[in-house]
């Protein structure tokens, strides 16, 4: 069934909307090369969210002396997914708005735990993670910053 113009327009205003709070949330992020910043969203009601940083326990620091990104620093969407299993929510069939595409990585968890659609406005470098999710018929929806 086809949407009509109104409704594809509602919809719109509504991804805008959840990545400018995506923007936002990456804001918490302590890491200071990139802040990324992830929501999942499921029935128009937010039931995760995320921002990239170090595990639960560890240190606010995700940079080494090089400036370099350490080794287990999570994604924002890697922090979002695991949230949500820990809940008792379910990814099933929600859509993850994101401020940077996925990585390979990320891709795989966002397959797995059943989401169905990607909003993300800028293109991570790799895009391998994006052609993963295409094989995996995942909606992907790129709305660049303004």
């Amino acid at each position: 069934m086809k949407m009509s113009e109104a409704d594809a327009e509602k919809n719109k205003k509504l991804d805008l909307r959840y990545l400018k709070m995506a923007k936002v949330w990456a804001e918490n992020s302590y890491c200071i090369r990139k802040k990324v910043g992830a929501l999942l969203v499921k029935d128009k009601m937010i039931i995760s969210d995320g921002y990239n940083g170090t595990p639960e326990g560890f240190e606010n620091i995700c940079e080494d002396d090089n400036n370099t990104t350490k080794p287990y620093v999570l994604h924002a969407e890697a922090n979002a997914i695991t949230k949500v299993a820990k809940s008792n929510n379910s990814a099933q069939g929600s859509t993850l708005y994101v401020t940077t595409s996925p990585c390979i990585e990320c891709s795989k968890l966002i397959i797995q735990s059943g989401i169905q659609r990607v909003v993300f406005c800028e293109k991570y470098r790799d895009t391998s993670g994006l052609e993963l999710l295409e094989r995996a018929n995942i909606t992907l929806t790129h709305i660049p910053d303004e």
